[in-house]
């Protein structure tokens, strides 16, 4: 026909699935290659980093034997464990001075070689110590890992690759449980399971090559150069989002003196209580952990759709409830419980950590997510300081854990003051 044009139709070609992940995972959106090549390789790191968080919650009986720890002073260690991400607000500005990826691959070594040591305490000074450690560098790689993905991701799929992010990572609760079901066969007990963390120092090379500067920091460093360390990115953000600042400590705080308590004392309640074997603990929490971690992809596909506010009250909103019954519900409810409360708290942090990525402009961007971060773990260390305060004697903290798991819901109500980022650029968000 005369003048058309014969175009041919363009169909986009879906990103190949590659091994790792798994297909009840759900779809891959319509991102690049790189996109999940990147993905995987973040999530390997996440992973062994959430493998020493799984430890210290399923193996606390057996350490606490070991070490000669009373039930009532719980709080107090763990609470002072928490603590250690304080270090952690002072290293994560250095991404905002010297780039994402190399402090994220320092971060992995500092874990590594930190959870190592762990395996060799031989008093709860030591054991704290060293948990300390590892939670400085920890707490400065979750919060990096969360920056990388928001800035390399598309506006569109930003909430399924941080939430699909958080679900991948939390893989490494399974291969924890996977080990602590037979640590009775282990010759050394717990400590085996610390000493597999020279793993990630193993995995360096391959990571290194692996996970390049993203793409936006690597723009930032051209126009405006990279320096050596301060704090005034973190000065910067103050002055001049003070609001946000505010709203992000407030949500990432406030959450966290609930969640941190009902999730620490998961292991020792089914174990002492209930009198499950490490096999049955163990069972729960990898089984219902695949369908539980799934609402951090459930939360990232929500929050894309229907927004980030709403979809994060509701799982926020929900989880004091699950965990009311997880504490003093029937035998039989404990793993529905524990699905519910793993599947509110993990979608509802997506949330909180999507939004303290997407709030501001590319030089404050870690020192955000850092801010987020170092404010949950200290939420996370006065809730636990509240247990050993107000336990008397013991069970005392399944009340306590009870009550505190309401600070959830109050902190999922300032997502309402927030400004919706919902598929929108972030450049166009933090402007």
């Amino acid at each position: 026909m005369a003048g058309s044009v014969d175009v041919e139709a363009v169909v986009p070609v879906p990103p190949k699935r590659p091994w790792w992940l798994p297909p009840f995972l759900g779809p891959i959106p319509d991102v690049e290659d790189r996109h999940v090549s990147l993905l995987g390789a973040v999530a390997l790191a996440l992973l062994f980093e959430e493998y020493d968080l799984a430890m210290l919650t399923a193996a606390l009986p057996q350490i606490a034997a070991t070490l000669q720890m009373a039930e009532t002073d719980f709080g107090l260690y763990l609470g002072l464990i928490r603590l250690g991400a304080l270090p952690a607000f002072a290293l994560i500005p250095v991404a905002d001075r010297i780039g994402r990826r190399r402090v994220f691959l320092g971060s992995l070594v500092g874990t590594a070689i930190a959870t190592l040591l762990t395996a060799f305490c031989q008093t709860p000074a030591q054991f704290v110590g060293c948990q300390m450690l590892t939670r400085t560098f920890f707490v400065a790689g979750t919060a990096i890992a969360f920056v990388i993905i928001a800035e390399e991701f598309p506006a569109d799929h930003r909430g399924w690759g941080i939430g699909m992010l958080g679900a991948l990572g939390a893989s490494g609760h399974g291969i924890a449980m996977a080990l602590f079901s037979n640590i009775h066969r282990l010759p050394y007990g717990w400590r085996s399971l610390y000493a597999v963390g020279i793993v990630p120092l193993l995995l360096f090379p391959y990571l290194r090559r692996r996970l390049p500067e993203t793409r936006r920091y690597a723009q930032h460093a051209l126009e405006a150069g990279t320096g050596s360390y301060s704090l005034a990115p973190l000065i910067a953000l103050a002055r001049e989002y003070p609001a946000r600042s505010i709203g992000i400590s407030i949500a990432g705080f406030l959450p966290s003196v609930g969640l941190v308590g009902a999730f620490q004392f998961t292991g020792y309640f089914t174990q002492t209580v209930h009198a499950w074997s490490p096999g049955q603990y163990a069972a729960m929490v990898f089984f219902g952990g695949m369908l539980g971690i799934g609402g951090n992809i459930v939360a990232g596909i929500l929050a894309d759709r229907f927004g980030r506010k709403a979809v994060g009250i509701v799982l926020l909103g929900s989880f004091p409830l699950w965990v009311a019954l997880f504490y003093n519900g029937p035998g039989w409810a404990l793993p529905i419980a524990w699905i519910g409360f793993l599947f509110g708290s993990e979608g509802g942090r997506v949330i909180l950590r999507t939004l303290s990525t997407e709030l501001f402009p590319t030089s404050q961007r870690a020192s955000a997510s850092g801010l987020y971060t170092v404010l949950d773990a200290i939420g996370g260390s006065l809730g636990l300081f509240v247990l050993y305060w107000l336990s008397v004697g013991e069970g005392d903290f399944v009340a306590l854990t009870t009550a505190l798991a309401f600070t959830a819901l109050v902190g999922g109500l300032v997502l309402l003051f927030f400004p919706e980022t919902r598929r929108r650029e972030l450049e166009a968000i933090s402007h």
